[in-house]
């Protein structure tokens, strides 16, 4: 929890309570449900919430904005985001129920009241959102067919609508096609070496019907 405060010590003191309960859960959940490696549980707020955390690095969303987190699995970056952005509506979509059930008893136990859930593949979804957000479910050209006209073309955030993706390593053959792709480093805004090679890529998609 140390290691949130050192990157974001202006969390009011319902944000502090609602991270500083985050581990007990998950430890509590994974032990019947595994979302979390046995290995990244010890580090969650390392590997998991401060990861997720490097998105609100990069953007700090207006009240109102809608984001949609595709292929959440145990909660993450939905869920960190949602605690830092609590007037901001988040929307966690996942094909696999039981990593679903879990999200939801956090977010009960903690009070966690902006974000839903869906139990679908995201092209079943109807949403149209601000921005989508995700941790390297897939390649990007992928995963931008998966979220095809899933943008809204109403703007109302420093950064234009699109896709926000945490993804680690060379990425450069993967993003080639892209003229408006920006990479931002993670490890210029933090310091642990698990960061070296992490990015959040920004990609800009215009409103499509």
């Amino acid at each position: 929890m140390d290691l949130i405060l050192k990157y974001f010590p202006d969390l009011s003191q319902n944000q502090i309570k609602q991270f500083e309960a985050l581990e007990a859960l998950y430890r509590d959940w994974n032990s019947k449900i595994n979302v979390v490696s046995r290995k990244d549980i010890d580090e969650l707020y390392l590997r998991h919430v401060l990861h997720s955390l490097g998105i609100a690095q990069v953007i700090k969303f207006t009240d109102g904005s809608s984001i949609l987190d595709v292929g959440t699995g145990g909660g993450f970056p939905g869920v960190p985001l949602a605690i830092m952005f609590p007037n901001c509506k988040f929307h966690l979509v996942d094909s696999i129920n039981k990593k679903l059930k879990v999200i939801n008893a956090v977010c009960e136990a903690i009070e966690l009241n902006n974000v839903k859930t869906t139990h679908s593949r995201v092209e079943a979804i109807d949403d149209t959102c601000d921005f989508i957000v995700s941790r390297a479910v897939t390649a990007m050209p992928e995963f931008t067919k998966w979220i095809k006209g899933k943008i809204a073309k109403r703007q109302q955030n420093e950064l234009r609508n699109g896709i926000l993706y945490l993804k680690g390593g060379d990425l450069t053959e993967e993003l080639k096609q892209y003229s408006n792709v920006k990479a931002y480093l993670l490890s210029d805004y933090f310091d642990e070496d698990f960061f070296k090679t992490k990015k959040v890529i920004y990609l800009p998609l215009k409103y499509k019907n």
